[in-house]
């Protein structure tokens, strides 16, 4: 079931107010696990591609509200809060759903980015809707949202042996995937430029194919 919005006043009341001055009109959300030791796994490519495209537009992850990392961008015109939630993976939908609550926002305009083992390093995949597809933190976000009905894009890190999928997902990036792994950041920064201005669709047709 969808988060309550009941706990929205005493949020008002401490202080969290604040956010309300920056309203967006689209929720990204990079899903990663928080800490130093996790930072360069493959499993943190969703916090990657927002670290890239918070760089390009000039903003810092510099507040935090709701379990989660925030900054400010925009596109198009159009204002944009990126989210790095702070509950490790399996419980991403925490964060997420706090904020999709707070803003009031529709399913249809949440962006989700996160990591896919059954795609090769090198290809992203946007979609709009789906299950799961086996992903903790994509699982967490569909039920606490109420729905699949949620626009995805995700980055293709591989799976070289089945029987090894922890240790790949929580291993970091090897120096020879370094040039690839710059080359997908950027495209998956081009693509949820895309989503943002012109929707899913038109996203899906120019980045699916690559």
């Amino acid at each position: 079931m969808p988060i309550s919005t009941n706990w929205l006043a005493r949020k008002w009341s401490r202080g969290d107010s604040v956010l309300a001055s920056y309203a967006p009109m689209k929720l990204i959300a990079g899903l990663g696990n928080p800490g130093i030791k996790y930072a360069h796994n493959r499993h943190n490519v969703g916090f990657m591609v927002l670290s890239h495209l918070g760089r390009s537009e000039h903003a810092e992850f510099h507040r935090q509200r709701f379990n989660a990392q925030l900054a400010e961008i925009k596109i198009a015109n159009e204002r944009v809060l990126l989210v790095k939630p702070q509950t490790y993976m399996n419980l991403s939908g925490s964060a997420v759903g706090k904020l999709t609550a707070f803003y009031r926002l529709p399913r249809a305009d949440v962006m989700v980015v996160y990591d896919d083992l059954d795609l090769p390093l090198g290809k992203i995949r946007l979609r709009a809707n789906g299950s799961s597809g086996g992903h903790h933190g994509m699982e967490s976000i569909i039920h606490t949202l109420g729905g699949n009905d949620i626009p995805r894009l995700r980055i293709g890190i591989g799976r070289p042996d089945p029987k090894q999928d922890v240790g790949h997902v929580l291993g970091n990036f090897s120096d020879d995937e370094a040039s690839i792994l710059d080359d997908v950041l950027q495209r998956a920064s081009d693509a949820l430029r895309v989503w943002v201005k012109d929707g899913i669709v038109k996203a899906m047709n120019e980045f699916n194919a690559s």
